[in-house]
């Protein structure tokens, strides 16, 4: 099999796991890897920057790039199947060499359809699709693409050390509905931690997110995945939300794999996790003072909650848990 997928900050390696669990042999290729320092500044300054002085230039020269790497993949390992993540800087000539070589394949997306480069028309071309959002996939069943709703998942496997903390953690990219939650829990004296280069106070994080504003929230660069992890296994609370996501995130079934107490703010997470007993929905900032102020109250509860969130997920919400959906939709 040959895995095609963006770094996705190394998530790549954790859905390989999925498929080797079932028994497939997994090649990767990450078609936007920036291999070293150099790479990545590469990157910064020649993609980034250009789209910055004349929008979609420096778009157009990453998408070569990313096409001609992964069909130069697709001539060389010769794979059985072929499973793509994301994709959407692929061009047509990768999708035409998976259709002349008659493999099975199948697309999953982690994001909205509106997020992407990938249209409905495309994606009728490019064949099973599994996606993360349950709205693009009764969109795409309903234009006749054979679609599947597939959500993220938790790698058990991963592994991290806890971090304890006092704080409500969030970890994630800033939104303003996330900053405006985060900076009136911190002005309500909750004690608050955002982690993530758009909310780090360090001059280098502001110049590498190309923006000077910060909110007045504590806040630290981005950590790896593994330090992520044992941060929200040992903090108070982590918080998930989401905005105007459709789909579950990554964070999600993380939280609540590595024991957090995750606090998030969607009703329908229903779907996935039993509220009140394995994950705290909330839908207002007083509602998070108070779930923070009852776990601080009653740890025998919060402890509880934590294990259960985890013995959910490890039992239907691990990658090879969506290795054996995606195999469904080739086959």
């Amino acid at each position: 099999m040959l895995l095609v997928s963006p770094v996705f900050h190394s998530y790549w390696r954790s859905i390989a796991r999925g498929f080797e669990e079932n028994g497939h042999h997994v090649e990767v290729h990450c078609y936007d890897e920036h291999s070293s320092p150099a790479a990545k500044a590469r990157n910064k300054l020649v993609f980034e920057g250009f789209d910055r002085v004349r929008p979609g230039t420096g778009t157009a020269r990453f998408v070569r790039r990313a096409t001609e790497g992964a069909r130069a993949a697709l001539a060389n390992r010769r794979p059985d199947v072929v499973v793509v993540v994301k994709g959407d800087l692929l061009a047509d000539g990768f999708w035409d060499d998976v259709a002349r070589a008659g493999l099975p394949h199948v697309l999953w997306l982690y994001d909205e359809l509106r997020r992407t480069r990938h249209d409905l028309a495309t994606l009728g071309e490019l064949g099973p699709v599994a996606s993360y959002s349950p709205h693009d996939v009764a969109s795409m069943t309903v234009a006749g693409v054979r679609a599947r709703h597939v959500p993220l998942a938790f790698d058990p496997a991963f592994v991290h050390a806890r971090i304890p903390s006092d704080d409500v953690l969030f970890i994630g990219a800033r939104y303003p509905r996330r900053e405006a939650v985060l900076t009136e829990l911190y002005a309500r004296g909750v004690s608050v931690c955002a982690v993530g280069n758009d909310w780090s106070h360090r001059p280098l994080d502001r110049l590498r997110t190309w923006g000077w504003h910060r909110p007045d929230v504590p806040a630290c660069p981005s950590v790896a995945r593994a330090i992520g992890a044992g941060m929200m296994a040992g903090a108070a609370a982590t918080v998930n939300i989401h905005g105007d996501q459709d789909g579950f995130t990554m964070r999600t079934f993380e939280a609540s794999g590595v024991g957090a107490l995750q606090l998030i703010d969607r009703a329908d997470v229903g779907m996935h996790y039993e509220p009140g007993v394995e994950i705290l929905p909330f839908g207002s900032v007083e509602e998070i003072v108070d779930l923070v102020a009852r776990a601080d109250r009653e740890p025998h509860w919060a402890a509880r909650v934590r294990v259960a969130a985890r013995e959910r997920t490890l039992a239907e919400h691990t990658f090879a848990h969506r290795a054996r959906a995606l195999e469904e939709l080739w086959a």
